[in-house]
Formats: structure tokens, sequence, C-alpha cells
């Protein structure tokens, strides 16, 4: 039992979950209903759908495993007590998920490209865990671009859906389809932009809670180049950008008398934003800063969640 729990804390399961919930969402509350009001079949349904999931599950799984054995030496210094390779799984079974997943993953890819309208999805996994290698590898310890390619990897987690139903998509121009293809761009877009944003804004509080372990071992994060201070004021730029443009759609959605949608976005979304830019200048510990990263990721769940209003909305 020690051993599947420490493996369980190695994948991050509950980002799995976040992972698979989003993925989930996404294609139940918003694609289908577009789809479904255009008498159209996605072409991600059923196993499909399955093997999609998981992919981007073991894909990820894979990338946490991969970026622990090399955070080896950095983690004992961070958090010691949250260590997993090399004292409870070693470093030769680490590597041997890591592969395994990850070749999983790509498979499940190509599998989905034969079998269905999808293209070029394998080929997209498999970027996706040569970028999360290289990453682990050197990428994380560098100014900003670690940063923007897991923020970018995240925003993936919901373009995907989307870009699995190009061909349905060029149909619109083509044939002059019934698929309301600009709507499910908008909330593409709305949801995958809001994915990049926190998931931006949670990577620099993260490299601020573990400055002292990078410091140590050259990496050039921001908080090192730039400083806590000035790093702070990226992340706040970040957090005013996001919570303008979640005010700005609530008017939007106002206009359709989306009372609870509006509701719960303040009180659940933008609320919580603000109160991490209120105590995000009072941060100075790694406590403070973890205090953050953990409000930061209960936001992007209620984010997730807010698809589920899109369900009655769009149907």
């Amino acid at each position: 039992m020690k051993l599947t729990t420490a493996f369980l804390k190695l994948v991050r399961w509950p980002n799995l979950v976040f992972i698979a919930l989003t993925q989930v969402l996404f294609l139940y509350c918003i694609e289908k209903p577009i789809f479904h009001n255009a008498r159209i079949g996605t072409n991600v349904h059923g196993l499909y759908f399955v093997l999609l999931t998981l992919a981007s599950v073991f894909i990820a799984a894979a990338g946490n495993i991969i970026n622990d054995y090399f955070d080896l030496n950095i983690d004992q210094i961070n958090k010691p007590d949250k260590v997993i390779v090399d004292k409870v799984i070693n470093r030769r079974s680490a590597i041997l998920w890591h592969l395994l997943l990850s070749i999983i993953g790509i498979v499940f890819g190509f599998y989905i490209d034969l079998s269905t309208g999808v293209r070029f999805l394998g080929l997209a996994n498999l970027v996706s865990v040569i970028l999360l290698f290289f990453y682990s590898v050197s990428l994380k310890k560098k100014f900003l671009i670690g940063n923007v390619l897991i923020s970018l990897l995240t925003a993936w987690v919901i373009l995907v859906i989307t870009y699995c139903e190009t061909n349905h998509l060029l149909d619109v121009f083509r044939k002059g389809s019934t698929l309301e293809a600009d709507k499910l761009s908008r909330l593409t877009f709305l949801y995958a932009g809001f994915a990049f944003i926190i998931s931006l804004i949670r990577e620099v509080i993260k490299d601020m809670e573990d400055i002292e372990g990078d410091r140590r071992y050259g990496c050039r994060t921001m908080p090192i180049v730039w400083g806590l201070n000035a790093s702070k004021v990226f992340v706040a730029v970040w957090l005013v950008v996001l919570i303008v443009t979640l005010v700005i759609v609530q008017v939007y959605v106002l206009q359709f008398r989306w009372w609870f949608s509006a509701a719960y976005c303040i009180a659940a979304i933008i609320l919580p934003l603000l109160w991490v830019f209120r105590k995000l200048f009072r941060a100075q510990s790694p406590k403070d800063f973890h205090q953050l990263s953990s409000i930061v990721k209960v936001i992007m769940l209620t984010g997730i969640l807010s698809m589920l209003f899109f369900r009655f909305y769009i149907s």
C-alpha cells in the first residue's frame, strides 16, 4: 500500500483528475451540445474519448515522473518530506514508468488517428512527451520558457478536444454546415486562455516558493533573475488581465440573463483572484507562496466546474 500511495503522489494524482475532469466537462457540457444542435456526431466519442483522456492523463503522469527524476537534488532542499524518487521508488523504476506511460499515450493517439476523422493526434502526443522531457531536463531551469511551456500544455488539454473536430469545423466554410463553429471556437479559446493564464500565474508563484533550492542548483527562474518583487508585479499584471477579462465576460453574459453563471463566476473565481492579488505582495516565506499556489489551484478547479452552466445554456 505504501508503494501505491507513493506512486500516486509521484504522478500527482489530483492534477491528473483535473485533466480528466476538464476534458469530460468540456466535451459533454460544451462541445457535444453544440454538435447535437447541429445534428452532427463528434469524431471523439465513447471509447475514443476514453482513450483520448487516458492519453492526456498518462502523458501528464509520465511528465511528472521525469520531472521528479531530474529534480531530485532540488526537491531534497525545497520539499525533503515529499521526495519519492530514490526514496520509495528507485530511479530505474521511475524511468521505466515514464517510458511506459509515454508510449501508451502516444499509441492511443495514433490509434485514434487511424480509427476516426482525427489527424496527427499521435504526433501531437509525441511532441508533448518530448517537450515535457526537455522541460524536466533543462527548460524549467531557464527564465520564463519553462513556465510558458507548461501553461501552453495546460491550455492544450482543452484545445485538443476541439482540435479533434477540425474536419467538422472546416466543413462549416466548405459546405455551409449548421455547426456553430464560432461559438465552439469562442468557448474553446476562452477556457484555454483561462487555463494558460491561471497556470502561468501558479507556475511563477511556485518558482517563488522554491527559490532557495533552485538558486543553489543554478536555475535561472524569474524570482532568481528578477527578484521576488519584480516577479510579484509580473504575477499581479496577469491577475489583473484575468480578472478584467472575466468581468467583461460576465457583463456580456448578463445580457442573456445568465444570473446563476455570473454569480458563480464572481463568487468562486473573481473574488478568490482578488484575494490572491491582495495577499501576493505580503507574501514572503515559502509557506506564504505555498498557500497562494494552493488557492490558485482551487480557482483552477472552480473555473473548470463553471463549464457545467453551459450544459444548460447551450442545450
